[in-house]
């Protein structure tokens, strides 16, 4: 089996339905025998450009383990919901559960902090 890392992008106004979608492919890739290593809720964030003449959307980032055929029924799922506006799949070399740089606090929060304390 392959390590994949899947980035969705879902239209705002489905927010609430994430919980229930996220289930859904999750049970899609345990049924095929795959394993999920994370799963990060980005929520809702400016998009750099504009989709469908929206210009925010809920981001969400799973990273699974499953085979070729889970990953193209998966795909699937992807394009014919009229929800997801865009979806990434990227081949990873190794499985990734530690917290992805969008989930990490920034430096520039981290430095920010203890001058604003100091003044």
């Amino acid at each position: 089996m392959r390590h994949y890392e899947i980035v969705l992008l879902i239209h705002p106004d489905q927010s609430e339905q994430v919980p229930a979608m996220l289930e859904r492919y999750k049970g899609v890739i345990t049924a095929g025998g795959g394993k999920i290593h994370r799963v990060e809720d980005w929520g809702r964030r400016q998009m750099a450009y504009l989709i469908q003449k929206l210009a925010k959307a809920h981001y969400l980032c799973i990273n699974i383990e499953c085979s070729k055929e889970v990953l193209a029924e998966l795909e699937t799922g992807f394009r014919f919901n009229d929800a997801v506006l865009r979806h990434l799949t990227v081949l990873k070399s190794k499985a990734e559960s530690t917290p992805s740089v969008m989930m990490k606090p920034s430096d520039r929060e981290d430095r920010r902090a203890p001058q604003e304390s100091a003044a």
